[in-house]
């Protein structure tokens, strides 16, 4: 579609991502000696979760990430999500608890696309998500986009995407 591929195998993508993070393509998650994926999650006060890749024993605190695939272009910004996610907003919440016990909380957004120039989320879809990503954002959970670049052998880990959530 558009300028090329557009990759919509959720399952993949964090595959994709677990790579980046592992070979330092991710600079703000480099440096971790160790990835875990599919981590169940059970904060006190929260129901129980899983997140998508759990980091430790690395140069900061040991790590929560959650990984969104993002595939809606909407002029020159990629926005998630493209329906109303109230499981997105519980893995928002969970990376609140992480952050809340001292650990990093991390939602990472995956641009599966080659056109989009930005990430916000996708206000006039879910409101409620964008609310709660900004509050999350306000509450120490990082927010980081990164560029899935597909190519003749596979699928890569491409370049950081500047994040909007004004």
């Amino acid at each position: 579609m558009g300028a090329g591929w557009v990759g919509v195998h959720t399952g993949r993508t964090n595959q994709v991502i677990a790579e980046g993070i592992a070979s330092g393509r991710i600079p703000a998650l480099a440096g971790y000696k160790g990835l875990r994926q599919e981590v169940a999650f059970a904060p006190a006060g929260y129901p129980r979760g899983r997140l998508d890749i759990a980091l430790f024993d690395g140069p900061a605190a040991d790590a929560l990430v959650e990984v969104k695939n993002v595939t809606l272009l909407d002029g020159d910004c990629l926005c998630f999500p493209d329906a109303v996610s109230v499981r997105g907003r519980k893995h928002l919440d969970l990376l609140q608890a992480a952050v809340d016990e001292g650990r990093r909380g991390v939602i990472l957004f995956a641009l599966n696309r080659p056109e989009g120039k930005r990430f916000a989320p996708a206000c006039t879809i879910d409101p409620a998500y964008s609310r709660r990503l900004t509050q999350v954002a306000e509450g120490g959970v990082e927010v980081l986009a990164v560029r899935i670049r597909h190519t003749d052998s596979g699928l890569e880990v491409a370049e950081d995407v500047p994040v909007d959530l004004t």
